[in-house]
């Protein structure tokens, strides 16, 4: 797998970038498509997009600096806004669109800010699962080791084959990796999934907030299960030995969804019995 779709002179475009830009667009798309049924005004949606996209570009960049602050502690700022080779965490991007669409409604005022994070919703998946495919053909987030008839191998410059070099698993004149779990297609294909339920939800909806909130738990259980099946930690990333990073937020972000989820239907019924 090449990482480079094409190279216009000396200047490289990376397939990462390309999926990741595709999922940014494909989920305003069909969030726009939503939100008009919802009777929420074009102009937001679109307006929305921009506070998104920036707000999840430097949330995903500054979750996985931090993440990875030992490598890029003693680097120059021009590394650490270095978009174009990777380096995105989601769950960073996902909690800066989420504050970008707060603020957003606190300075518009009169924005129905439970419909809008239903609108969007289900397009966040959509947009991570081609950011996931992305990921797979740049080599990042790759999976643990294996020997099942679905594993890939990663060439020589990923980093998979960086990390298993460096941790004398491969002989010296290796030009690929191990064979890895395809952790990236797991991914993609839960979250594809993921968004076909959220789309039949929207439609199908009992109170403005469910489909966001739905989605809050089913993605913590889904990334929760992934992380399972990746190779990419270092051992000093583990919490009690085995718990990864992604699954330490989903177990935030799990028990947060059944508070909402709670909070949203009894505001809901309690207005019904008003009416």
């Amino acid at each position: 797998m090449d990482p480079i779709a094409l190279k216009i002179g000396g200047f490289a475009i990376y397939w990462y970038g390309i999926l990741v830009a595709g999922g940014f667009l494909i989920g305003l798309w069909t969030a726009s498509r939503r939100a008009a049924r919802d009777g929420i005004d074009g102009k937001v949606v679109s307006d929305l997009g921009v506070w998104i996209i920036i707000a999840a570009l430097v949330g995903s960049r500054v979750m996985y600096v931090i993440t990875e602050w030992d490598k890029y502690s003693g680097e120059p700022f021009s590394e650490w806004i270095n978009f174009r080779s990777g380096g995105l965490v989601f769950y960073g991007g996902f909690i800066g669109a989420v504050l970008a669409v707060i603020l957003y409604v606190k300075i518009r005022g009169s924005q129905p800010l439970w419909k809008i994070a239903d609108a969007f919703a289900p397009s966040v998946p959509l947009g991570h699962a081609l950011g996931r495919l992305g990921c797979l053909m740049y080599g990042c987030c790759f999976g643990a080791t294996c020997d099942l008839p679905w594993a890939v191998q990663f060439p020589l410059g990923s980093p998979a084959h960086g990390v298993h070099n460096a941790a004398g698993l491969l002989p010296p004149d290796a030009t690929h990796s191990l064979h890895v779990h395809p952790s990236q297609v797991y991914s993609a294909l839960l979250n594809f999934a993921l968004y076909g339920g959220l789309a039949w939800l929207y439609r199908n909806k009992r109170f403005d907030g469910q489909v966001f909130v739905v989605y809050l738990m089913a993605y913590s259980v889904n990334r929760f299960i992934v992380e399972f099946f990746r190779g990419d930690y270092q051992s000093e990333q583990l919490w009690l030995g085995w718990i990864k990073p992604g699954q330490q937020l989903s177990l935030f972000l799990l028990p947060v969804g059944i508070a909402l989820a709670i909070f949203l239907w009894q505001r809901s019924r309690l207005a019904k019995r008003q009416e």
